[in-house]
């Protein structure tokens, strides 16, 4: 493979977008993995594709409605798990279906799928413009620095409610604010591996880096890396065979979790079983 690709603006922005939402994609998933929710970005990015319906019914830019409905879907059914003890499973079902019924109804109404829709549904990284790009930055660098501000809180919410409300966590709040967070970095996301494909950066990273037994940081700095090598190796990979980049992207990743997989099968990584360990009170010294 030629280094002459890396001269061409479009790969520049393509590679710098994909290492911006990868990383925001493994860490907020990272969250969601252990809550147990890890379809719940699937469900989101479903949601999100009533939005981008809405948005091209409309005649308003599909992303900035996707954001919309995503965020406010996150949130309702939030609401309504908590309220109503609503188990995750259903609520992924719930906004899954209504997503795909919404979308599905209001593309028929206004004249059937367009290359516009695809795009969506699929992904389109390399023709991230440099407007798409500084906001896909900006997103998920906010993302991130919010989770690192309040790393503590979320943290300890994760891993223990019950101990989190008695140091004076507001655990509901924080479920409010993971959710709102996944949604946002959901549909920064769509562009890289498109709406089908996106539970794959927020699941496999992590799920790879799970396996080594590591602490919660080391975990997370795992699955970061992970992640940005599966988008850095697929968008390259993709380019010099001309194929689909979100399918490559997501196939890298499973490939690097077969390599896992395998080394741990052979004795070569001896992660801890079980969930991701962390230090007791780490909440507590955040306050």
């Amino acid at each position: 493979m030629s280094l002459e690709i890396f001269e061409y603006a479009f790969m520049q922005r393509a590679l710098a977008a994909g290492l911006a939402v990868a990383a925001a994609c493994s860490v907020i998933g990272l969250f969601l993995v252990l809550r147990r929710h890890s379809l719940f970005g699937d469900a989101m990015a479903h949601a999100s594709f009533g939005g981008v319906a809405a948005g091209l019914a409309a005649g308003i830019y599909p992303i900035w409605a996707a954001y919309a409905v995503s965020v406010a879907s996150a949130l309702a059914i939030t609401r309504i798990r908590q309220r109503f003890d609503l188990s995750g499973e259903a609520a992924v079902a719930v906004l899954l279906s209504s997503g795909i019924a919404v979308g599905l109804v209001l593309i028929s109404a206004t004249g059937g799928f367009s290359v516009d829709i695809f795009s969506f549904l699929f992904g389109s990284i390399l023709l991230v413009g440099p407007t798409e790009l500084v906001t896909m930055i900006v997103l998920a660098s906010a993302v991130l620095a919010i989770l690192a501000a309040l790393y503590g809180q979320v943290l300890h919410a994760t891993f223990s409610e019950g101990q989190a409300r008695a140091a004076g966590v507001r655990v509901e709040a924080v479920d409010y604010l993971i959710v709102a967070l996944a949604g946002v970095v959901v549909v920064t996301a769509i562009q890289l591996v498109g709406i089908l494909l996106i539970s794959a950066l927020f699941v496999i990273p992590n799920v790879t880096a799970i396996m080594y037994g590591r602490g919660f940081k080391q975990t997370a700095a795992l699955s970061v890396a992970f992640s940005t090598t599966a988008v850095v190796a697929g968008i390259l990979i993709s380019y010099a065979l001309d194929i689909a980049p979100s399918g490559t992207i997501v196939l890298v990743a499973i490939a690097i979790m077969a390599c896992t997989l395998g080394a741990r099968s052979a004795g070569l990584v001896r992660g801890r079983r079980g969930p991701v360990p962390v230090r007791a009170g780490a909440g507590r010294r955040s306050r």
